[in-house]
């Protein structure tokens, strides 16, 4: 689900139960009432294109809550119905569908169309694993498939996950030109449906990719003092969607609000629980 990192397991089996103690709070891109929301309007064969400040929701498990306060929600892409994604843009909201495009997982009803050989070693996440990226071919059309999923669904956005395999060990030789290739290839997948797309994590190619993607998608960058390297999105006018697990809202909110950020704090699960900045 989310890029490993060193004893993330461990820490989430101490972080979560104290984290259950905690109480939701509202913050600035709440609304009062449940009126629309309100976008630009968009010319005909534009994309959407979050601008940066732009508050979101981010929920992968648990029983959908639409009713959150957010302008966008980054929600599970094959657990959401359609009826859900309808919903959501009655609202006014934005809605980015969830999908793991770089790594494969036992729990999706289309796992059994990926071939053996192209599953590496676990991600850290129980039941995934590596994709072997290098081979387009076979992986255009399985995940062109998820995207028409997607499109069909009414989703304005994709949040592709696991973007990073060749700075992780994936158990294939994947390098960072393989990377960019795959990435590329997976936002053409989004904007030929007329869909936005993020980057997701995968820090050290911002500088080749932000032209690619539409925002970016990040976890922990304050808890590693990585923030400031999202700034080329900022730049380009595009989002950045933000969480923060382990660190409370004073600890980064400040440095969000200065970097123009995106920023929440959740639960590891991605239940509905969210905090955002105040």
């Amino acid at each position: 689900m989310r890029a490993p990192r060193p004893l993330r397991l461990l820490r989430l089996l101490l972080v979560v139960p104290l984290l259950l103690l905690a109480a939701c709070t509202s913050g600035p891109d709440d609304e009062g009432d449940d009126a629309p929301y309100r976008w630009p309007e968009l010319a005909p064969g534009q994309r959407w294109q979050p601008p940066p400040g732009t508050g979101w929701q981010w929920q992968l498990t648990g029983r959908l809550d639409t009713s959150v306060k957010a302008p966008v929600y980054d929600i599970d892409g094959f657990n959401t119905t359609k009826a859900q994604v309808a919903e959501l843009k009655k609202a006014g909201r934005k809605t980015i569908c969830y999908l793991s495009t770089g790594a494969w997982e036992d729990f999706r009803p289309d796992a059994e169309a990926f071939p053996r050989d192209l599953l590496g070693k676990g991600n850290g996440w129980e039941g995934e694993r590596w994709l072997d990226i290098r081979r387009v071919a076979e992986l255009e059309p399985l995940m062109a498939k998820r995207f028409d999923m997607c499109r069909d669904k009414g989703f304005d956005a994709v949040e592709p996950d696991n973007m990073d395999g060749y700075q992780n060990t994936s158990g294939f030789p994947l390098t960072a030109d393989d990377q960019l290739r795959y990435n590329r290839l997976i936002a053409k997948l989004a904007h030929d449906r007329g869909m936005a797309v993020g980057l997701k994590n995968d820090l050290d190619q911002i500088p080749q990719l932000v032209g690619d993607f539409d925002f970016a998608v990040n976890e922990q960058c304050a808890q590693y003092d990585e923030c400031e390297r999202l700034t080329p999105f900022i730049e380009a006018g595009k989002a950045v969607f933000h969480a923060e697990y382990e660190l409370s809202t004073s600890r980064f909110c400040p440095r969000s609000k200065t970097l123009k950020l995106s920023s929440i704090q959740k639960r590891y699960d991605l239940d509905a629980w969210r905090r955002v900045c105040s």
